[in-house]
């Protein structure tokens, strides 16, 4: 299979050999990072389903490149070489002492036993509190391993459709509401008109952000194209958005987009959406 890291990635009519099943696998190929293990000690069965499985056409890679440096690893914060995550609204670790690593239950929570639809996989990860806590990298600790995910299977889904990644956009759109906070938010998730599943990466009262080859013609979404070839730089493309979706007659709104303009990390700035989100506009999921 072609790997999309050169931009080729998904190009032609589609990739008819990549299922949902590949997807499903997408959503858990990480999940011995919440379990505090390297790759080369994670499981290949938990709570009865197959997990740390490789995602086809370079997708993990290729969303791993939107995060973090190509090459060897080098420690970015000094006395911080844990699976838990900092973050940049308050620089302090998100997870309590002893979430980290993840309970049996909330492992059981994100890989879903029985559950085999990408949507629903799509919509549990989107909607996590849990897969916020852990970090993409141990060296690069404000990356997240729940945004990581989420790009992996959008860049996933796209390969599939037959979208190379110099074809990729992000559409960023305000949808008015966030997703509950209750046992509901998975299900809200599913149904909601500003979700699309499996391109959908983030979802905040504030912001929607999806990665897709289908960008609209017309409307007030911001659209902008990722760009030619991986580049680490979510902040090159917030810059080239066709519209403002921050109202930024709000005074912690233009901060936030001060710093999405600085930010290069795809997962890392997603997260501080979410974060600040919470944090300082009032939004609790």
């Amino acid at each position: 299979m072609t790997s999309a890291s050169s931009g080729e990635g998904g190009a032609g009519a589609g990739h008819g050999d990549v299922s949902d099943a590949d997807l499903v696998a997408a959503y858990r190929h990480d999940v011995h990072k919440l379990r505090g293990r390297q790759h080369a000690a994670a499981a290949e069965e938990v709570c009865g389903v197959r997990v740390n499985e490789s995602v086809p056409l370079g997708a993990d890679r290729d969303a791993a490149l939107l995060s973090r440096p190509d090459g060897e690893p080098e420690q970015t914060v000094k006395n911080h070489v844990s699976p838990a995550r900092l973050s940049l609204v308050t620089g302090a670790t998100v997870a309590d002492s002893g979430a980290v690593p993840a309970s049996g239950a909330d492992v059981r929570g994100l890989v879903v036993p029985r559950c085999e639809e990408p949507a629903r996989l799509h919509a549990t990860w989107l909607t996590s509190g849990v897969a916020a806590r852990f970090n993409e990298s141990v060296y690069v600790p404000y990356t997240s391993l729940k945004y990581h995910t989420l790009l992996v299977a959008a860049l996933l889904d796209n390969y599939r459709a037959g979208h190379a990644f110099n074809d990729l956009y992000v559409v960023v759109e305000r949808p008015g509401r966030g997703p509950p906070t209750d046992a509901g938010a998975v299900a809200a998730a599913v149904s909601a008109d500003v979700v699309v599943p499996c391109r959908t990466v983030l979802w905040t009262s504030e912001l929607t952000v999806r990665v897709t080859g289908d960008p609209p013609a017309s409307g007030s979404a911001g659209v902008a194209s990722i760009g030619a070839g991986l580049a680490q730089s979510f902040a090159d493309t917030w810059g080239r958005l066709t519209a403002q979706p921050l109202n930024l007659d709000r005074e912690w709104l233009r901060v936030v987009d001060a710093q999405l303009r600085r930010i290069r990390s795809f997962s890392t700035a997603l997260q501080f959406v979410e974060d600040a989100t919470r944090a300082w506009g009032g939004d609790a999921s």
